[in-house]
């Protein structure tokens, strides 16, 4: 059953009016107290008001200003940047109310802030702006330094999440932050201070929900939480005979795909799959992959405990099948039945699966850019490559295109069974009645060693701007660091790079997932 932690009320951040009130404040920091309530909207219209900066205690770069108006008004608020317009924060709030809660996000920290917020009546006209400052305190230690090495005007518009790891040498609680186009922290959650998770591992990280918060599963709990921007828990989901390892993802109609440990399985780990009704909290699907692949095949690892170590699970609408990465198995599409549509491997080693499918007949067969069969015997292997055709290795981040292609991230460690040494965006193009793959698309093998991360990892396409985001998250050259890179996907050309370089990095890793964003919710 999904649990709430009982807000006076929830936090719609569909329409963006919230309450300052919650129940459990008992178990939260309070919140720090702002200005002068007198001092911060001076309008005649204003009957009362109150300001709360941190109001959750684990957001320090947010406030709260909450205010009562005579008459139905709207608002606008703008954070003042320190790089001129560019730098703004601005949100127009076009719900016209006499009850407000406004959340103001992209405070810096260390900072005496400059706030303004401008009310409008009925007819959309001005009724004065007033301005206020709100002063923050500095970051928590072991943030990361974030270094731009290109910020073009073309860049996708937004901030950059970051699911960070590179904190401390226990790696818990993770700490999520967001950084603007020019290096600063606008945004972050310090959750040590927060006894729900005080130990939180989210593994892949944290993603935007379809209603605009936040979701993320807890290894330390296994429970999946949902949490406003101001940090503030609005849902949790529990899974009973299963533990959560690396990702939940959010199916069109809400519902979350999980990747879990079963309870049940004593002798392998990290290779079921389970759907979560969103609504009631029941498990509704179970994916047992000892059934549906090949536990004893040990091409890319003898590990017969963690023997596919499944790294990620995504939705595909167009088909209504799930994809899955088992880092040291390959791709795989899955029926709702648990039956194999593909597998996306190099073709060594397979045989039958644990209920007696021949998965040979389930491998995916690659062609040259001409759309000709590759019938190499070496390239089918994996121990080679063609100009035109690579097999992903030791992959990450699958994600299903509009047009029904595949991107990935591929680490490529273990490339070719000798090692690695270049990761890569990658695009195929798969044809399930044919049973073939194309490679269409990559960027990433001429950079070589400055963003070869063998572990972790993100890719993400935007269709709005047709840029592709190569996010490599543990790469260990001549220093620990994670790599963010924006692409124009028709020309290769960089379009925003930029560097997170962790002070201490657990296992060389800084983060395992980005995403570009708005800082509000469209």
């Amino acid at each position: 059953m999904a649990k709430s932690l009982q807000l006076t009320t929830l936090l719609s951040f569909a329409s963006l009016w919230v309450l300052v009130s919650c129940s459990n404040a008992d178990d939260l920091p309070g919140p720090n107290p702002g200005p002068d309530p007198t001092l911060v909207l001076q309008q005649d219209v204003v009957e009362s008001q109150s300001l709360d900066v941190n109001l959750s205690g684990v957001a320090p770069l947010t406030a709260v200003l909450s205010f009562t108006t005579s008459e139905p008004v709207t608002s606008r608020i703008r954070v003042v940047g320190k790089h001129g317009p560019a730098s703004d924060v601005v949100k127009q709030f076009t719900e016209a109310s006499v009850l407000h809660g406004l959340p103001i996000l992209g405070l810096y920290a260390n900072h005496l802030n400059t706030v303004e917020v401008t009310l409008f009546n009925s007819s959309g006209n001005s009724l004065g702006t007033s301005s206020f400052n709100i002063e923050t305190a500095p970051l928590v230690s072991d943030m990361p330094a974030i270094s731009i090495q290109t910020s073009e005007v073309q860049k996708e518009p937004g901030m950059t999440l970051v699911s960070y790891f590179g904190h401390n040498s226990h790696m818990t609680p993770q700490r999520p932050f967001i950084f603007d186009e020019f290096g600063d922290i606008r945004w972050y959650l310090n959750l040590g201070v927060n006894p729900v998770f005080a130990n939180l591992f989210y593994d892949n990280g944290m993603e935007r929900l379809q209603n605009g918060n936040y979701y993320f599963g807890d290894r330390s709990t296994s429970r999946i939480h949902e949490i406003d921007l101001i940090g503030r828990i609005i849902n949790t989901w529990e899974m009973p005979g299963y533990t959560f390892h690396h990702e939940v993802s959010e199916k069109p109609n809400g519902n979350f795909l999980v990747t879990v440990n079963s309870q049940h399985s004593t002798d392998t780990v990290e290779d079921h799959i389970i759907e979560i009704d969103r609504s009631s909290g029941n498990i509704i699907n179970v994916w047992d992959l000892r059934e549906s692949l090949q536990r004893d095949r040990t091409a890319w690892t003898s590990d017969q405990s963690d023997w596919i170590h499944v790294n990620a699970v995504t939705y595909d609408a167009h088909d209504d099948t799930i994809i899955i990465s088992g880092r040291t198995q390959g791709l795989v599409k899955l029926t709702n039945d648990n039956e194999v549509v593909w597998i996306l491997a190099p073709h060594r080693g397979w045989g039958l699966s644990g209920k007696g499918t021949d998965l040979t007949t389930r491998l995916l067969h690659p062609l040259d850019a001409g759309g000709q069969p590759i019938t190499l015997v070496n390239v089918l292997d994996g121990s080679d490559n063609t100009a035109s055709f690579e097999w992903p290795w030791y992959q990450h981040a699958p994600q299903v295109m509009p047009n029904g292609n595949v991107i990935l991230f591929d680490n490529g460690d273990n490339r070719n069974y000798q090692g690695g040494s270049y990761s890569r965006a990658v695009e195929y193009e798969i044809d399930a009645s044919q049973m073939t793959v194309r490679q269409v698309w990559s960027y990433g093998k001429a950079r070589g060693g400055e963003t070869y991360s063998r572990i972790v990892s993100d890719v993400d396409y935007h269709e709005s701007s047709n840029h592709v985001f190569f996010s490599a998250g543990a790469v260990a050259n001549s220093s620990v660091y994670g790599k963010i890179v924006e692409i124009d996907y028709t020309s290769n050309t960089v379009l925003f790079e930029a560097s997170v370089i962790a002070p201490l990095a657990p296992f060389d890793i800084t983060f395992h997932r980005t995403e570009r964003l708005s800082l509000y919710p469209d």
